[in-house]
């Protein structure tokens, strides 16, 4: 009873009462496609342009309440939803398996390219053993349970898995990652907790159906368990290989079942990942072997539950597994699809977000599952994402492992009234960096206000400040509610390494009555930079406004001053030749407002 006492205090004083969104974190949702479970709702008879919209819904719906990530299943039972080489197209898909959407479309680029346009990171999430899960529709001839018998292990419940201590089962998977990561821009690959099968109705687990492959592929082992798990290990340490060689950018995420072993941490109980289907994810991250981990925290926070102790507390086993992350990153499954069970009120998964968000070393979570947790619940918890825990804008973490690299910046922002907006609406474009040390993946879009614009680089640190993550070079702010405000962009690389600042736009309010900006400021970046002739200075002016355009060294003095006062309107380009090596600042004012951008001169 102590025992238990002390493990339920531990999940109580792991919840506070509530605690602040940060600029970085992951905020994950699950799409899953298996048995149609969140897509596509159609399938048979079903055009490929209704399969997209339904996507799409999907997509638009999880930008809006500002999901960052979507893990998006795409090999449900050894198939495939994408062009394979190697598995036949998805019966989830078509509703005959082996035959090609019609008209032809590859599902996982149209996710990744939709996915990206809206600001948000793809992860593929593959099943990486399970090869039927007992259906009853025609497998191709083409699928593994047919093209390979000799990998296949049959269960009496009808489940076939591929065998995992066959050293072409491994083979045959990472090579299924390397040909995904090779020829798809993902974020990411993950694959969820089916490794051995779990026990069921009348089926107790595995026992002996592998005996034969432990005899002739040991490797040592005299403990079956023990072998079992070291031949997962394997296989996560072979993707992770596969990945590192064909796109190290890309990052390798497991979700396993939230129970690592049973009374573990102390008081805990209920089936384990150890013991029962083989996964010690431990060893993944004693041998970071992989970059983050999704455990399946999918029980209630509260201490009791109909009148009895909760043995498996969210905010226990969630402090447990951020202890053993070993400088990996930990993003908790909640079961958001539980909202209105018991112990599943409407307040426990935004309580949820608030306990990950009190601890140090959680760096995010991840939604189970897309529709039925979050966009068609009609509970109440997509808007409380949309107006209170995720009402401001996050990027997924860095990982300090990967490449630190970052984009060059944006040039060239610009902003105007959208004039087929709401009222204030403003539309702001840049152009894309020309080089750097990463390639952009995202845009951060920044609205500074007056108070803070005095030291940018602590204003976009701050979430409130970041209205928008995209894949465009384009943003609308419709919600332009104030004066004195300063818009920014920064490129943004594939690990949340953000480039240098873009110039900046000022939008300045005179008169309370006005509905769109009646100042907006922009200096492009000097070109060519550095420069050893002549560099091109080009600025735009929303209304007209006296000018001061000036070179000043970097002690302040001035050097040379190519606009002095002087009205103007529209877009301006003039010419600067230095005489001199050097760092030099181009400062430009009107109306009280003012942009400055550095230039360097070479010989």
């Amino acid at each position: 009873m102590r025992t238990l006492l002390s493990l339920l205090l531990l999940a109580v004083l792991a919840a506070p009462g509530r605690a602040q969104s940060d600029k970085y974190e992951f905020r994950g949702a699950w799409i899953a496609t298996v048995a149609n479970l969140d897509w596509p709702s159609c399938t048979s008879g079903c055009s490929s342009d209704v399969q997209k919209q339904d996507l799409i819904d999907i997509l638009d719906g999880l930008q809006e309440v500002g999901v960052n990530a979507v893990v998006f299943q795409v090999r449900t039972e050894s198939d495939a939803l994408y062009d394979s080489p190697f598995e036949p197209w998805s019966y989830w898909l078509t509703g005959q398996q082996g035959q090609a959407p019609a008209p032809y479309y590859d599902p996982l680029a149209f996710a990744t390219a939709e996915a990206h346009a809206r600001g948000m990171e793809l992860h593929a999430w593959i099943n990486p053993y399970r090869a039927d899960r007992g259906s009853d529709y025609v497998k191709d001839e083409s699928h593994v349970t047919r093209a390979h018998p000799e990998w296949i292990l049959s269960f009496s419940t009808g489940i076939k898995i591929l065998d995992p201590g066959l050293p072409e089962v491994r083979d045959h998977v990472a090579s299924i990652v390397g040909d995904i990561a090779r020829r798809y821009d993902v974020d990411g690959v993950h694959y969820d907790d089916y490794f051995y099968p779990y026990p069921g109705t009348g089926f107790s687990g595995i026992t002996d159906e592998d005996a034969a492959t432990f005899a002739t592929h040991p490797r040592g082992f005299t403990d079956q368990g023990d072998w079992r798990r070291d031949n997962v290990n394997l296989l996560v340490a072979q993707i992770q290989d596969t990945l590192q060689a064909v796109r190290p950018e890309a990052v390798h995420g497991v979700s396993p079942f939230g129970i690592w072993k049973n009374n573990v941490p102390s008081g805990v109980r209920g089936l384990d990942a150890y013991e029962v289907i083989y996964a010690d994810a431990t060893a993944w991250l004693d041998a970071q072997t992989i970059d983050y981990l999704a455990p399946q925290l999918y029980w209630s926070s509260d201490a009791i539950i109909n009148g009895s102790f909760n043995r498996q507390p969210f905010g226990a086993l969630a402090q447990w597994w951020e202890s053993v992350r070993n400088d990996r990153h930990v993003y908790p499954g909640l079961a958001a699809y539980r909202t209105g069970q018991a112990g599943f009120d409407t307040s426990e998964i935004p309580d949820q977000i608030r306990i990950t968000r009190s601890r140090e070393g959680i760096d995010g979570s991840i939604f189970f599952r897309a529709n039925a947790g979050v966009l068609q619940s009609d509970r109440g918890l997509s808007d409380s994402l949309r107006t209170d825990l995720y009402a401001t804008r996050a990027l997924p973490p860095v990982m300090p492992w990967k490449s630190l690299d970052a984009p060059g910046a944006p040039t060239g922002l610009d902003a105007v009234p959208d004039p087929q907006g709401e009222p204030g609406a403003t539309v702001l474009t840049w152009t894309a960096p020309a080089d750097g040390a990463a390639d952009t993946r995202f845009y951060a879009v920044y609205r500074v206000p007056e108070a803070d614009a005095g030291d940018l680089d602590a204003a976009l640190e701050r979430a409130e400040n970041l209205i928008g993550v995209t894949g465009e070079t384009t943003f609308t702010d419709v919600r332009l509610d104030g004066s004195g405000l300063t818009y920014v962009v920064t490129a943004v690389s594939t690990n949340s390494v953000e480039s240098a600042p873009s110039n900046t736009v000022v939008f300045e309010s005179t008169d309370a009555e006005t509905s769109g900006p009646t100042a907006l400021l922009a200096l492009d970046a000097p070109r060519p930079n550095p420069s050893a002739g002549p560099v091109t200075l080009s600025y735009r002016l929303g209304v007209p406004a006296a000018v001061t355009l000036r070179v000043v060294d970097v002690l302040g003095r001035e050097v040379a001053r190519l606009a002095d006062d002087e009205p103007q309107s529209g877009r301006q380009t003039v010419t600067w030749q230095a005489r001199t090596p050097g760092t030099y600042l181009v400062v430009l004012d009107a109306e009280g407002q003012r942009t400055v951008r550095p230039v360097v001169v070479v010989r």
